[in-house]
């Protein structure tokens, strides 16, 4: 995807929603959250919410009205999106036409993409992200929907045995990466592994909680919060079992390569370059 002019910012989950909340590194000065206003637009920007992933949107929208209120942000709405019809109706469209950025809550990633996928509002998403200077950002669930290969599910437990990871299609915001999120705290490593084993084309991004990528013109990011991300590129590998393999079978791959970023860290996709923060100005 070229000539994108929109922002993408996805987040590991739990992430830290302003200043008071910050237990990280010291370099760390401003909570998740606070980033995601400030590429809005700053306080006045105008936020809609999207619960839509959650299974108690009322009380996630609560929860995010008071977080950005804390940052001094009061122009902030939630949207209730329970069915694809809701993503027709003109006063949803107008919320998003109008909007500086959507945020999207944590939850099941199959809900966003079977609400709004393939809906007038999902066209109207896309249009924007690509011609605007428009924000989306999305939480666990919220981040993963971004991606065009999106893991549906899988269990941590029976990584790295084939059909362990669940594909579907997600709203194909951001189609060169396949993204998973809570990455280091409930052991996903083995599920993002199958998943760029099938599609080794794509770059795997695993996201620690609090922590996140702003992804600019479709190809690079920084990496912002406190925790770590771990990328996986299949595209040299020179051993692949996954087409082979019957379900439930151990897989085997060779020559994954494997980097992990940290807080400034950024990183272009197309050509795949690593700039590390040089370690100096990490505690300026």
């Amino acid at each position: 995807m070229s000539e994108v002019k929109g922002t993408l910012i996805p987040i590991g989950g739990a992430e830290a929603k302003g200043k008071a909340e910050i237990n990280g590194l010291d370099f760390i000065t401003e909570g998740i959250l606070s980033h995601v206003v400030k590429e809005s637009g700053g306080k006045n920007a105008k936020i809609v919410v999207i619960p839509t992933a959650s299974s108690i949107p009322i009380k996630v929208g609560k929860n995010y009205l008071a977080a950005f209120k804390e940052l001094d942000c009061e122009n902030v709405t939630v949207l209730s999106l329970k069915e694809p019809a809701h993503c027709e109706l003109e006063e949803s469209l107008k919320m998003v036409e109008e909007a500086d950025c959507l945020m999207f809550s944590g939850g099941d990633q199959s809900k966003i993409a079977s609400v709004i996928g393939g809906t007038k509002m999902h066209e109207l998403i896309k249009k924007r992200y690509i011609n605007e200077d428009f924000v989306i950002a999305g939480t666990s669930a919220g981040a993963m929907a971004m991606a065009t290969e999106m893991i549906a599910g899988g269990s941590s437990t029976e990584a790295l045995l084939k059909g362990a990871v669940i594909m579907r299609e997600g709203l194909g915001l951001i189609p060169e990466l396949i993204i998973d999120t809570h990455f280091v705290r409930r052991g996903r490593f083995g599920r993002l592994a199958e998943a760029v084993a099938i599609h080794p084309e794509l770059l795997g991004i695993g996201l620690a909680e609090d922590t996140g990528l702003i992804i600019k013109n479709c190809n690079e990011f920084k990496v912002i919060g406190s925790g770590m991300v771990i990328m996986l590129d299949a595209s040299r590998l020179t051993h692949n079992t996954h087409d082979e393999l019957r379900d439930g079978t151990p897989m085997s791959m060779s020559n994954l390569t494997t980097h992990i970023l940290a807080n400034g860290d950024r990183f272009k996709i197309d050509n795949r370059v690593i700039s590390v923060l040089p370690i100096q100005e990490e505690f300026v």
